[in-house]
């Protein structure tokens, strides 16, 4: 399984769930987040903001799903400006159901 966590613009995130929904992901956790990435930030009351408001999308897909999802997730979030976000992909070892004590085979 892969651990597919987006960050992306706050303006397109919604936009982002919806297409990784509809190509397969189960399950999606949507998380606001600030950072300091190589775009720009925003002027706000004539000052820089310290921080963008972004997005974190996290989704566990089956390996066979992962090109698809990060293949969308490129697609909705692309604008061709360094503020775009990024995608890391991780690999899962292992996961347990909490409510039963117990690792969840994969």
């Amino acid at each position: 399984m892969k651990r597919i966590e987006a960050i992306v613009q706050s303006d397109i995130s919604l936009q982002v769930v919806k297409e990784i929904r509809r190509v397969g992901a189960e399950a999606v956790t949507f998380m606001e987040s600030l950072g300091q990435g190589q775009g720009q930030r925003p002027e706000i009351q004539g000052k820089i903001a310290e921080f963008n408001s972004t997005q974190v999308i996290i989704s566990v897909v089956q390996d066979s799903q992962s090109d698809k999802v990060i293949s969308s997730i490129m697609e909705v979030a692309h604008t061709g400006q360094n503020k775009d976000g990024k995608i890391f992909v991780t690999d899962v070892r292992e996961t347990y159901d909490i409510s039963k004590k117990q690792k969840v085979n994969q």
